[in-house]
């Protein structure tokens, strides 16, 4: 499968849930995401922060409300006494101005070393990029109103367009403030999780795709890069293609390779097309195209995080980064497209081929939140009739439900698991998870869907087919006093990335 579908190997059915509930307790981190002394798994920190305010653009003499939701995570534990640089995600919104959900920046958090938390957040306002540049100068004389009013400027281009005051509600956010605290074990940059992992054995398949969709014109845009290693012990092969969906218009696609694979790349590069981090280059056939990616979030483990470090199961998928942003060029039939941080995701594969059956979304539901979905049928003998095994991650700000990758696909003891319905042009999940339970609804139109094949190392062959104009209803619920109420709703049309695969 190409995105979520190679990840469902022959082996990634409900005999390799087991084997992952039953490894979850031994698994070993692998050492790169071992600290220096003593082997000590080196953790991070992840918090959610909601200011409000007012900002006063230039040439304007009356002032507009502003919201600032982040999501802010650093790779080490917080230092009181030091300075940690962190990483700024989630939405900037100005009253009747701008409401960009994929704003991103960095945080200063020096407290008592230089006394002060500076932020530097960057968004879209009608269509133009600006920087939000202030910080909080903490005093001991003013200790609460230092730590949570942010005076602060906004520049585009370097020139001031405006400047305005955020304070942080202690009254109505301190609780969920605190919450939100977490200090998660390092799980590897998105830089290292774009490395290839193949060793050299026979009988694999690693895939680099990348999904997005251009804002401006509503086009989804898919690439896929594939190394296969065959079961015969022959030479590898690399390949992939790219393809694009039109909102006006047929979908087109172009294959690039086969060529040969060179081993030692950052990432994947073959047939002069090149998945680096940070960049997407190349060409197949009248597609073109150079894109750079920055990453918006940190990574998301669709399978149990240690077995992409330990590669204990038969087969694993991750997001480098849940959500990320592309910038460029993309050609095709004499039209050029300029996406300008267009939302989308980069994912790895790594494994032995695809499932028997299988389904696959990525939806950025806006807001910094985020839904990966990967179901499928076991092609090992025994296994073929069994209900799908579905694995769902659902991240909102600093969390990621359920908060066990295992519990989607095994429940208790396989109990209480998730739930997948696949077929075309409709396919579903379901599924409860403590005090909450969800139903997703995939829509896959016909006119809107490619149909493409694939080679396992094994030689057997799988069809998939992709939209990257997929529509998507979610609902999430939750349990309160006695009865099921609606947490959160979403409704994305033709802004869901999916793919139903079948033998």
């Amino acid at each position: 499968m190409s995105t979520g579908g190679n990840a469902e190997d022959a082996d990634a059915g409900p005999a390799g849930a087991t084997a992952a509930a039953a490894a979850t307790a031994t698994a070993v981190p692998s050492a790169a995401t071992r600290s220096a002394p003593g082997g000590a798994l080196r953790r991070g920190t992840v918090f959610g922060e909601t200011m409000l305010g007012t900002v006063l653009l230039e040439r304007e003499d009356r002032a507009r409300r502003i919201r600032l939701d982040l999501r802010v995570a650093a790779d080490r534990v917080m230092r009181p006494f030091g300075t940690t640089a962190a990483r700024a995600s989630g939405r900037v919104r100005v009253a009747g101005w701008a409401d960009d959900t994929h704003a991103e920046g960095e945080l200063e958090i020096s407290p008592l070393a230089r006394r002060r938390i500076r932020y530097r957040i960057s968004f879209t306002a009608e269509g133009r990029r600006f920087m939000l540049d202030g910080w909080k100068s903490i005093t001991p004389r003013r200790p609460l109103a230092s730590l949570t009013v942010l005076p602060f400027t906004l520049y585009e281009d370097g020139t001031r367009a405006g400047r305005g005051t955020l304070r942080f509600p202690v009254a109505t956010q301190l609780p969920p403030f605190l919450a939100s605290f977490r200090f998660p074990r390092a799980t590897g940059s998105a830089e290292t999780l774009t490395a290839p992992r193949w060793q050299g054995e026979p009988g694999r398949t690693e895939v680099w795709y990348t999904t997005l969709t251009d804002p401006a014109s509503g086009t989804g845009l898919w690439l896929h890069h594939e190394l296969v290693a065959p079961a015969d012990g022959s030479e590898p092969y690399a390949h992939g293609w790219a393809a694009v969906f039109p909102k006006d218009g047929p979908v087109r696609h172009a294959r690039f390779g086969p060529a040969g694979w060179t081993p030692g790349a950052a990432g994947f590069r073959a047939a002069g097309v090149e998945a680096a981090p940070g960049r997407l280059t190349g060409s197949a056939g009248t597609l073109r195209w150079d894109l750079a990616e920055q990453a918006a979030d940190a990574p998301l483990f669709t399978f149990p995080g240690w077995s992409w470090h330990r590669p204990l199961l038969p087969a694993a998928q991750i997001l480098p980064a849940a959500r990320a942003s592309y910038d460029g060029t993309f050609s095709y039939d004499g039209t050029t497209l300029t996406p300008t941080a267009a939302p989308g995701a980069s994912a790895r594969i790594y494994g032995h081929g695809n499932a028997r059956r299988w389904a696959w979304l990525h939806a950025d539901l806006g807001g910094g939140d985020v839904l990966e979905i990967v179901a499928a049928v076991s092609m090992r003998p025994g296994l073929r009739r069994l209900p799908p095994l579905v694995f769902l991650r659902l991240r909102r700000g600093p969390r990621t439900w359920p908060r066990r990758a295992e519990r989607s696909a095994v429940g208790w003891a396989g109990l209480g698991r998730f739930r997948a319905a696949i077929g075309l042009p409709v396919w579903t999940v379901s599924g409860r998870a403590g005090l909450r339970r969800i139903r997703v609804e995939v829509t896959q139109p016909e006119d809107r869907t490619i149909a493409l094949d694939y080679t396992d190392p094994d030689g057997s062959r799988a069809v998939c087919r992709n939209s990257e104009r997929a529509g998507a209803h979610v609902l999430l619920e939750r349990w309160w006093f006695g009865g099921w109420r609606t947490e959160a709703e979403w409704t994305l049309d033709d802004t869901a990335h999916a793919e139903v695969g079948t033998r």
